[in-house]
């Protein structure tokens, strides 16, 4: 089905967390790792950790796939029957708080994706993607608030081969967002493809209010 994505329904906490995504230069992914906290609220706090930084190409990326989380996103449950809702769960590894928390799982082409984030379906850019994808997987959210505390990848993703098609499996802190079940930030996806630099496309969202 055919529909326009005018806006993404996004975590605050993703958004607004400093240094989540930056700007960076060539080599720094080999040179640099992820290590950001973020406290908000009254002794709430979120980290965010991975073994490369995270860009502006990888924000953008996570801006479409929430967006399209909105009209198509598949709410998954903790305990999930099939082989790859099972497999999603089981690589976005929710820990604590997070066992029992739904997620939400995208499943379109690489080529619908990048048409949604301005981009075209070459080589380079699937290259870029599939990069990406793995880069955010494997970053690990820990929330605290008070004694109780969550954990979870930023994301899982899988590739089912038989028709190219793409399940991006959302972290519930994410997927609350989609889903209205907590406070969001509201991103205009129409200005995603029209932001050429790194600071123009990291500003936006940093700037982003509560909705």
């Amino acid at each position: 089905m055919d529909f326009n994505l005018t806006h993404a329904r996004h975590d605050p906490t993703h958004c607004l967390a400093p240094g989540l995504f930056r700007s960076l230069k060539r080599g720094d992914r080999k040179k640099l790792k992820l290590d950001v906290t973020y406290q908000y609220g009254e002794g709430e706090q979120a980290r965010f950790i991975g073994f490369e930084p995270l860009g502006a190409d990888d924000m953008r990326l996570l801006q479409g796939l929430v967006a399209l989380g909105g009209p198509q996103g598949i709410i998954l449950t903790p305990e999930p029957t099939a082989e790859i809702p099972k497999q999603l769960r089981l690589f976005l590894e929710p820990k604590f708080d997070a066992v029992e928390k739904d997620a939400l799982v995208v499943r379109e082409s690489i080529t619908k994706l990048l048409a949604e984030i301005g981009l075209t379906d070459g080589g380079d850019n699937i290259k870029s993607i599939r990069a990406s994808l793995v880069r955010m997987s494997n970053v690990t959210v820990m929330v605290k608030r008070g004694t109780q505390q969550a954990s979870f990848h930023l994301m899982s993703h899988a590739f089912d081969e038989a028709d190219g098609r793409l399940f991006a499996c959302l972290n519930p802190r994410i997927a609350e967002a989609i889903l209205g079940r907590r406070p969001h930030t509201r991103i205009e996806m129409a200005e995603v493809p029209k932001l050429r630099t790194d600071p123009a496309r990291l500003n936006p969202q940093r700037n982003c209010r509560w909705m």
